[in-house]
């Protein structure tokens, strides 16, 4: 990366790895994740690298995982995010074993406040377990890592975790905020006991377990054995909906239990913890000196006290002669209007890129990543020879495994203002008009469509898409597959990228978008013709 100077390795895994570094203009200290060597050709594993900085842009929480800048060239691809001094919540366990309620119930509560924003911009992380939850020296918690986030209500396979997925998660139902819910229980559970709530000896044994198995709510401290129960219940519906319903449960239930002053003394007991070990911190390992090399620009956000907005230089623009990198240009450091917030948190960030060649999405899981947290531990998509017990299905890829290594300090903060829903849901806004600015086939059985939609205000809508088959240009066809549905909310533009595997054959693809409430414009579709038929 130009305009920085590494320091030293976080972590490392299957899909790349995250270091250290410093920004040479100012000598801020930045995390950086590169995309492998072995994947930074495959176009399905870029998409969705470049759709995870998408989703960071768009996405401003202290309690997430902070974003800066996102580069891309033939050479490689890198997001840049702010250093945190902190440590994973699986080191913290490893090193000092279970949790105090107080001290548990305060990590939960500041984790589930980064999942509660990223449910409010309708977006499912998939992957909520110990390695991407990290701690900083004040006994706060944020949330890291979302390699393999979804829109929710998307249907995008067998993704995860094992011994943290909901149970239609192991059967690739849509994603829903509820599944969130159940992993962030499953970790709670952890960190009372000590234990993850199930440990069957191989995938389909697990797999039972999470479907079948009762709820061991006898394990953990009366007081918040409901809090449990609900949280891993195996109906979805019978989980709170949102992460933001589990964190007015959990505050209830804390408050009950170990009275109003519960957060001030978890928060200590959690810094106390960190500060034994110091040592892991990034802080603790970074250079006494740097280097500075000056090629990108960063300016400070006031209120943050951090970098926020970036540009790339134009030295950055002539590495490696006819290489292009490219940024996002972020403007979320600017003080703006307290009612600005939420819609501001809703909108992705646009990204540029220099392309090398034609572009596919392709139709598999996204890539297993390492961790923010500098925790070499993947987000496996499940396969038949996936271990039941490990965090990380392929152990071998990784530096170090993460059942063995206990230095996996995290590293990124998320400088952004907190967004705290209102007590009342916003009225459903007027939908101006929807579009459907792009389709195109990707490969012989798969399209990406983008869908565009305006409104006349910030409430809560939702957005169907449906693909069409036929051989009659100028009609739709025949319905091919489910229909994918997504709710947005906080803003008054979205603009959705959704993928599709076509069941049936059919000279012309087709794809239609609708919206409830209706828009005033009606629906929108685009058909193609397909690569795989000539008309003549």
């Amino acid at each position: 990366m130009p305009g920085y100077t590494e320091s030293h390795e976080l972590g490392a895994g299957a899909s790349g790895r995250v270091v250290s570094a410093v920004h040479g203009d100012t000598g801020v200290p930045v995390a950086v994740k590169y995309l492998s060597e072995s994947l930074r050709t495959r176009p399905d594993f870029v998409h969705d690298f470049r759709a995870e900085a998408r989703l960071l842009g768009g996405l401003e929480s202290l309690h997430v995982t902070g974003f800066y800048e996102y580069v891309e060239s033939p050479h490689g691809a890198a997001i840049v995010m702010e250093l945190v001094d902190g440590v994973s919540l699986r080191t913290l366990l490893k090193r000092q074993g279970p949790l105090e309620p107080e001290a548990a119930l305060v990590l939960l509560k500041g984790s589930l406040l980064g999942l509660a924003d990223a449910h409010g911009i309708g977006v499912v992380h998939r992957d909520y377990k110990p390695e991407n939850v990290l701690v900083e020296s004040d006994g706060s918690s944020k949330l890291v890592d979302f390699g393999i986030a979804v829109d929710a209500g998307t249907t995008a396979g067998v993704a995860g975790t094992p011994s943290y997925m909901a149970p239609e998660q192991w059967t690739g139902e849509p994603a829903s905020c509820a599944t969130d819910v159940y992993a962030a229980t499953a970790t709670f559970f952890e960190c009372l006991t000590g234990h993850k709530p199930y440990s069957g000896d191989n995938l389909a044994e697990l797999a039972l377990q999470h479907v079948d198995a009762p709820v061991p709510v006898e394990e953990v401290p009366a007081p918040v054995r409901e809090l449990v129960r609900r949280g891993l219940a195996k109906e979805p519906q019978e989980r709170p909906a949102q992460a933001e319903a589990f964190v007015r449960e959990l505050e209830t239930a804390a408050c009950a239990a170990y009275g109003p002053d519960w957060e001030e003394r978890g928060r200590a007991r959690l810094a106390a913890l960190v500060a034994l070990l110091a040592m892991l911190l990034p802080s603790a390992r970074a250079p006494r000196t740097t280097t500075d090399t000056a090629r990108t620009i960063l300016s400070q956000a006031p209120h943050h006290g951090g970098a926020r907005s970036w540009l790339p230089g134009r030295p950055g623009m002539l590495v490696s002669g006819t290489a292009v990198l490219l940024g996002i240009l972020l403007t979320y450091g600017i003080h703006v209007a307290p009612g600005a917030a939420a819609q501001r948190s809703a909108q992705a960030v646009a990204t540029t890129s220099a392309h090398t060649g034609a572009e596919s999405p392709g139709d598999t899981a996204p890539p297993t990543s390492p961790s923010p947290s500098g925790d070499p531990s993947s987000s496996p998509t499940l396969s038949p020879s996936a271990s039941a017990t490990s965090d990380a299905p392929d152990p071998t890829a990784s530096a170090t495994s993460p059942s063995t290594s206990e230095s996996t300090p995290g590293e990124t903060t998320a400088p952004a203002t907190p967004t705290t829903s209102p007590a009342t849901s916003p009225a459903a806004p007027a939908v101006k008009n929807v579009a459907v600015s792009a389709l195109q086939q990707t490969g012989p059985s798969t399209a990406t469509a983008t869908i565009d939609v305006t409104t006349d205000g910030t409430g809560p809508l939702t957005v169907s898409v449906s693909w069409f088959t036929g051989n009659i240009g100028g009609q739709l066809g025949s319905p091919d597959g489910a229909s994918q549905t997504f709710e947005r909310s906080g803003a008054t533009h979205y603009t959705l990228t959704v993928q599709h595997t076509f069941q049936n054959a059919g000279c012309y693809w087709a794809v239609q978008a609708t919206t409830t409430p209706a828009a005033a414009s009606g629906s929108a579709s685009q058909q193609i013709l397909t690569r795989q038929c000539e008309l003549r």
